[in-house]
């Protein structure tokens, strides 16, 4: 578990994206041409206390496929550098508050992908970011690191707030996760993660 970091390259007919993740911490350097989103990815990297570089182009029509792509590739890194899982604590709850919008998350690094977002917005873009895809991201995180999440509004109803609250919630339950528990076994009673 010395190297958990991961580069990802992903280039498509709609997006070029290159994200370099370090769990470990790092730099910070955000770059999508969608303000919201560098304002979210920014927050989860503080948050979870990774170190995060994003640089991504998209087609520039609704910014649907450079979101959902940035998801792809930020969960592909978290799979990657998570490894094998050994030494990892595997579980992470929060529940975190941004004035009046209150967030839980819960992360279970299990290998089975699951999402369960129960989180609404009262208006349809912040930014250039639609609201809609807020779910779509976090469903491409999902599937591709391959972990469940749990991420469920308890309260708010400024979207701004909402939405943040989602993301920094994210990176304290994943950052508790895929904390070293101070052991070298995979945790989980079928010896694989």
């Amino acid at each position: 578990m010395s190297d958990r970091k991961a580069t990802i390259s992903r280039k498509t007919s709609e997006t070029q994206i290159e994200l370099a993740l370090n769990l470990e911490g790092g730099p910070i350097e955000i770059s999508t041409s969608v303000d919201f989103l560098d304002h979210m990815l920014n927050a989860f990297a503080k948050h979870s206390g990774c170190g995060l570089t994003v640089r991504a182009k998209g087609d520039g029509m609704d910014n649907h496929h450079l979101i959902e792509d940035v998801g792809i590739a930020l969960g592909k890194a978290m799979h990657d550098a998570l490894g094998d899982k050994r030494g990892v604590t595997r579980f992470g709850s929060i529940m975190v508050p941004l004035d009046e919008a209150l967030v839980a998350a819960s992360v279970d690094l299990s290998g089975r992908p699951y999402l369960n977002f129960r989180v609404s917005f009262l208006k349809e873009e912040l930014g250039a970011m639609p609201t809609e895809m807020v779910g779509e991201f976090f469903r491409a995180i999902t599937d591709n690191a391959k972990i469940t999440l749990h991420l469920i509004q308890m309260n708010g109803h400024v979207a701004h707030h909402v939405c943040e609250a989602s993301f920094k919630a994210f990176a304290r339950a994943f950052a508790q996760a895929a904390a070293r528990s101070g052991g070298s076994d995979v945790p989980s009673t079928k010896g694989v993660l």
